[in-house]
Parts: C-alpha cells; structure tokens; sequence
C-alpha cells in the first residue's frame, strides 16, 4: 500500500488479507508470525497488568475470562501462562468467528491446557456460564463502527467485572516503521501487508470518546491509555 493515500487524520478504508478467504495452511503461517510480531513488541503486557488488578476483587472463584476475535490464542495462553505462575485460579474460553482460527489455536495449544476454544460469532454465542471479564487483542480495528459499537454495548452487558481493548494507535510514525521492519525480518507476506493497514484503520483517544458515548456508555467509567509501543487500550473496571 502506497503511503502516500494514507491520511492519519481518518481511519482508512482498507481490507487486510488475512479477512479474506484462504486457505488454513497460509492462515496458519500469518497467524503464527503475528504472534511473534506480539511477542517482540510486548503485545501482551497491557492486558496482564490490567488483569492483575481485577484479579484481587471479586469472589473467591475461578475469574471467567473470554477473549473475543483470539486468533491464534496467542495472548490467552499467554494469560494462562500468567495465572498459573500466580496461581490465580482461571476458566479460559477464546471465541473466534473463523473456524480455522479457532482449529489452529487449538493444535497449537498444549494438551495440558484447559482453554476452551469455541467458533462462534460473538453477538450469537451465548455463555453457559457469567462471564466476568471480557478481553480482545487487535480485533476491534476490524469492525465497522456500527459493529463496534455494538461489541461495545455488548462487553458492558456480558461482563461482570469490566472488559478490556488491547488495539493499536493510529499514527504515522509505527505505520512507517512497521512497513519497514515487516520486510527487513521477512515476515509473512499478510503480516507484511496487513500490518500497518491495522495501524492505518486503527483508533486515536477522540475516536475512542465518541464510539464510547455513542454506545451509552458514562465516559467517567472508561480508562483510555496509551501503552508503547503504539498501542492504544481501552477498558472498564466494574465494582464487583
């Protein structure tokens, strides 16, 4: 993509090529690079530290955790990872709306974990238990601000301790220094391309303001953060 079209000022109009079709051999191999994509650039830190405050509140039982759009699972076995070494006592399910997805998260979970992985489009998947927190890593940028608003109206309902928005920070700067680094370690060719596309569709702190009032949502419950490298976090931590 040309960044001379981009305008930093709007969200862009652009499709990623991982939502198109294809096949689950090449699914497999962007997801698995975007993964380590997370890992190097810490991806996952946002959502532990939040998670370990909401952790300490609440009854004494497993905290019931979803995460919504979990591609390759990365970042909820990464949040089991997390609880065991604290022993927190977690119930993991990641929804995913693509079956392959959700099969490659799956096969690359090992036998000893007890997340559940359900294919499923959120707003038709009903929980057969309380869900008390909500969670979502680079999936809100893929929805159409009706959609989104939506998903925001449904996280307040669904969740009994708050949720949280893992996603990145629309700004020239990480546009243009991802294009680059995408390329120079060879990554896939959909992380390539899809990438800074994500940053280029993703949200500033006002988009945020707006999609948050214009699902009814009380702005004063609502914590908007910056969290580096060019990451954006949105969350509402409910009083149990």
């Amino acid at each position: 993509m040309p960044f001379e079209i981009v305008d930093f000022r709007h969200r862009a109009q652009l499709t990623e090529l991982m939502d198109e079709p294809c096949t689950r051999a090449e699914l497999r191999a962007c997801l698995r690079d975007l993964a380590r994509l997370n890992r190097w650039f810490l991806a996952y830190r946002p959502i532990l530290r939040w998670l370990g405050d909401v952790a300490t509140l609440g009854p004494a039982r497993p905290l019931q955790i979803l995460d919504v759009g979990c591609g390759y699972g990365d970042s909820l076995r990464r949040v089991e990872q997390w609880a065991r070494v604290r022993r927190i006592a977690v119930e993991l399910t990641g929804l995913d709306l693509n079956p392959d997805a959700v099969a490659i998260a799956a096969e690359a979970t090992p036998p000893t974990s007890k997340i559940r992985w359900v294919a499923s489009n959120v707003f038709h998947w009903q929980p057969d238990k309380p869900v008390d927190v909500v969670v979502s890593s680079l999936f809100t940028h893929h929805l159409a601000e009706p959609e989104l608003i939506r998903f925001l109206q449904w996280m307040e309902l669904n969740s009994e301790r708050g949720w949280f928005i893992n996603d990145l920070s629309r700004a020239p700067i990480p546009y243009h220094l991802l294009r680059l680094f995408t390329r120079l370690v060879g990554l896939h060719r959909f992380v390539q391309h899809d990438g800074p596309v994500s940053i280029a569709r993703a949200f500033v702190p006002d988009d945020w303001r707006r999609l948050c009032l214009e699902a009814g949502l009380d702005l004063r419950d609502i914590a908007i953060q910056p969290c580096k490298p060019a990451r954006l976090c949105v969350s509402r931590r409910k009083t149990p």
